[in-house]
């Protein structure tokens, strides 16, 4: 099971540790662009993928799209200062 953490450009706070260990932490230039990259992850064959607030207000998919898949989670950050 391949996990990633999606994340806005600037935002300095949110998965320090994961990317602190390495992990696959992608940050998004442009917010616009969040249903985009989502698409790029799951098709590269991520199935849980952790999302940050910002990243989250932008996405219109999450619910519409994903909410009732059960092969892919999408878990929103529910504060930058947890992970």
């Amino acid at each position: 099971m391949k996990i990633s953490w999606l994340k806005y450009e600037k935002d300095k706070d949110s998965f320090k540790m994961p990317e602190a260990l390495g992990l696959d932490v992608y940050k998004l230039q442009d917010l616009e662009d969040s249903d985009k990259m989502l698409e790029k992850l799951i098709n590269e064959d991520y199935k849980t993928i952790i999302i940050s607030n910002d990243v989250a207000s932008f996405s219109e998919n999450i619910i519409k799209k994903y909410d009732k898949n059960p092969n892919i989670k999408i878990v929103i950050s529910i504060d930058k200062d947890i992970l």
